[in-house]
């Protein structure tokens, strides 16, 4: 009987002091709501109108901190974060945040490290990185003790989605959920994504705006349905896909992820495109959704044609281009050693990074215009007319001759020694086509 009322002392108490933190927790967020109210009514309202609201999350529930946490600080009587990272939305929504923690979104931070933030830093300088970088990718956040919310201003706007949180979490749910809002509407929407998916090294918004994708979606975007809890293409809509739809949304065989890898077989951010491992198996999670709104013999022959696109400038362009770099540099022929202090380094870096992605990524999403004109034909006439000469300005005999070697023995570059009228003959007789034949066979 002793035991039994001791244990009863003892949950009665636990429930007291719950209760009790319950009661402090809601006088700070009724505190917290009362001030911003008056204070900045635009994130409040935006936050009144949103699901998190709908379903009483207060500010508490989110920016809520416990003593110790390096970002924690005292705010009108509450101990809070002005951070809130994957670790803290993790609570109501884990799965998401363990995909997201898997996802190459959490790993975008790692471009710190990087040649691109290289360039931002020496060419730019640290304004620059942080700006421009580290806002697409996501920083390293700093704390400053003296600062009013203990974060270091060179953290700002620390949105970026590859963050890297004090707490040692990666990424950052509010590059694609904008706060305070977090509407998934918003995030399903193509706009989304383009803060940062776009230009001249990665313009998957510019291509997905010129494709029928697009095109179906801004011409049909009253009937996408976009606030519907579940939104299943092919049953809650159906009219066009968005970025979410193909890599993230659920489909009538495929459940939602916010593991953006999940369905991508192909790496084609390197100066070489190879395969992810799993790929088959990548591919085929993408097939599913292509399938909702395609027949299985057109997704398979999109694949086909993008393999094919991707294998030729692996083979015509990348290699070679690669080949001569390499021993440039084996050979200690460029006049000023520090990284991209020489011409040849920057043609090369533009022919990959940025014509060469463009073209890879317009065949991916069906961009004919980024596929050639802002593609291949960029990546060519950087090949041909800037790469080449500039190598045989050293006038090294084995780079020389891994040129000459090239011209006059491989048939997608022997057009250079051939006349124009033969060259006119080859393609209408269709021999031109037959060098390009065995980029069609299957991998």
């Amino acid at each position: 009987m002793k035991r039994i009322m001791c244990l009863a002392l003892v949950l009665a108490f636990a429930v007291s002091v719950q209760v009790g933190v319950a009661a402090v927790e809601a006088e700070v967020a009724g505190k917290c709501m009362t001030c911003h109210k008056d204070k900045s009514p635009g994130l409040y309202n935006q936050w009144f109108m949103s699901q998190h609201a709908n379903h009483k999350v207060t500010c508490i529930d989110c920016h809520g901190a416990k003593k110790g946490e390096p970002d924690a600080y005292m705010h009108e009587g509450g101990l809070i974060a002005t951070l809130v990272t994957p670790k803290d939305c993790g609570k109501c929504h884990e799965k998401e945040a363990h995909q997201v923690e898997n996802s190459y979104h959490a790993t975008a931070g790692e471009i710190l490290d990087s040649k691109d933030a290289y360039l931002a830093h020496v060419t730019g300088g640290e304004p620059v990185a942080v700006t421009g970088c580290e806002s697409c990718h996501g920083c390293k956040v700093q704390i400053d003790k003296n600062s009013p919310n203990m974060l270091s201003k060179k953290s700002w706007p620390n949105s970026g989605i590859g963050r890297l949180n004090p707490d040692g979490s990666k990424g950052s749910c509010t590059a694609c959920h904008t706060r305070h809002s977090f509407s998934s509407a918003q995030a399903r929407q193509p706009e989304a994504c383009a803060k940062c998916h776009l230009g001249p090294d990665h313009p998957q918004k510019e291509i997905y705006e010129e494709s029928k994708h697009g095109n179906a979606f801004y011409t049909n975007i009253n009937k996408m349905n976009l606030d519907s809890p579940e939104w299943v293409v092919g049953i809650d809509y159906f009219m066009a896909p968005t970025c979410a739809t193909c890599h993230m949304s659920a489909a009538t065989d495929m459940k939602t992820t916010h593991d953006v890898g999940e369905r991508i077989s192909g790496t084609l951010r390197p100066p070489i495109s190879k395969f992810k491992d799993n790929w088959q198996q990548k591919r085929a999670n993408m097939e599913k959704v292509c399938v909702t709104c395609h027949g299985k013999t057109f997704a398979d022959n999109h694949y086909y044609q993008l393999d094919a696109l991707v294998k030729l400038y692996n083979e015509k362009f990348a290699k070679p281009a690669t080949d001569i770099i390499k021993l440039v540099k084996e050979k200690k022929l460029m006049e000023n050693p520090a990284a991209f202090s020489n011409k040849i380094e920057w043609v090369y870096w533009e022919l990959w990074h940025h014509e060469g992605r463009r073209a890879r990524h317009g065949a991916a999403m069906m961009g004919p215009d980024y596929t050639w004109w802002h593609g291949i034909y960029d990546v060519a006439q950087h090949f041909y007319f800037k790469m080449l000469p500039e190598a045989r300005k050293f006038n090294d005999p084995d780079v020389n001759a891994y040129i000459d070697n090239m011209i006059a023995n491989d048939p997608m570059h022997s057009w250079l020694a051939t006349d124009t009228k033969t060259l006119k003959e080859s393609i209408r007789s269709g021999k031109m086509q037959q060098t390009y034949q065995g980029l069609f066979e299957q991998n």
